[in-house]
């Protein structure tokens, strides 16, 4: 298949790094092209996650937030943590569609 591909972004708890893996392939063969975490912990023991350090990345996902057509939250076991709570609140705010792992009660 070759054409306009949708641009979703997942966002989540890097501690469900197995899912984002997972969602990214399924999205992916789907034709979709996906934007992940740029990190995650498991890759980075000699990485000090500083304030200045997470603001950063939470700023960049942001930036991936507005390149895409919409946000897939992985909410493994119903968890949305308060970053990703303020991704989606971005993510709305900014029109862009949002789909869950999971089902939620809003």
């Amino acid at each position: 298949m070759i054409g306009k591909y949708k641009i979703i972004t997942l966002c989540g708890s890097a501690k469900f790094e197995k899912e984002f893996f997972d969602v990214q392939k399924k999205l992916t063969l789907k034709g979709n092209i996906v934007l992940s975490l740029g990190l995650f912990k498991s890759w980075c023991e000699d990485v000090k996650f500083t304030t200045e350090l997470k603001e950063m990345l939470d700023d960049m996902h942001k930036r991936k937030i507005d390149m895409a057509d919409e946000i897939f939250v992985i909410n493994k076991n119903g968890y949305i943590g308060l970053s990703t709570k303020l991704e989606i609140e971005y993510a709305k705010k900014h029109n862009k569609t949002i789909n869950y792992l999971e089902p939620i009660n809003e």
